[in-house]
């Protein structure tokens, strides 16, 4: 947890002040969750931060693919997630998600966007619903008129919660 939570911390503090999050961080990280598991827990837990990394990178991707999402974030909770494992990834999404939603809340708030930004979710779901999933022309992370949210520091708060509720989770200090 502590691996997952400093590479989220970092991610997230460098997504806040330069809007990017580096392939050093997420790559190494990424290895190095690995690494560990492989070393310190064998074949089954290495196979389970391999899962959490599929899981969760797979999900964030998918959002990537319809440019909800920038590659950073991806990458980010691939790396994040391959420390908490399979067993753990779940939470770290509901976790991750939750903040992200009360951040996004917090920047629409912030930036007086309240009214447009439904319009763009009734938008957006009008769109996805006839066309699929594609990126909208217009209303996507890609857009330079887009205000976008760090989603590092999202993913950051979601792996600092599973850190500190860590002896509350069954499994997750023991990796049962």
């Amino acid at each position: 947890m502590l691996g997952a939570t400093v590479c989220a911390i970092i991610g997230g503090a460098s997504d806040v002040h330069s809007r990017r999050i580096p392939n050093w961080l997420t790559y190494t990280s990424l290895a190095l969750a690995l690494a560990v598991r492989g070393v310190f827990g064998g074949w089954r837990s290495l196979g389970e931060g391999a899962g959490g990394s599929l899981l969760c990178g797979g999900i964030f991707f998918a959002l990537f693919l319809i440019h909800a999402m920038g590659g950073g974030d991806v990458k980010l909770m691939a790396a994040t997630s391959a420390w908490v494992g399979i067993h753990n990834a779940v939470i770290l999404l509901i976790a991750t998600a939750l903040a992200g939603g009360v951040l996004a809340v917090a920047y629409m708030v912030f930036y007086k966007k309240i009214g447009s930004t439904f319009r763009n979710i009734g938008m957006l779901l009008q769109f996805h619903t006839y066309f699929g999933a594609q990126p909208h022309p217009e209303i996507n992370a890609q857009n330079p008129a887009t205000i976008r949210l760090p989603y590092g520091l999202a993913i950051a708060i979601g792996a600092l919660y599973l850190l500190l509720s860590a002896s509350n989770i069954p499994g997750v200090i023991y990796g049962h």
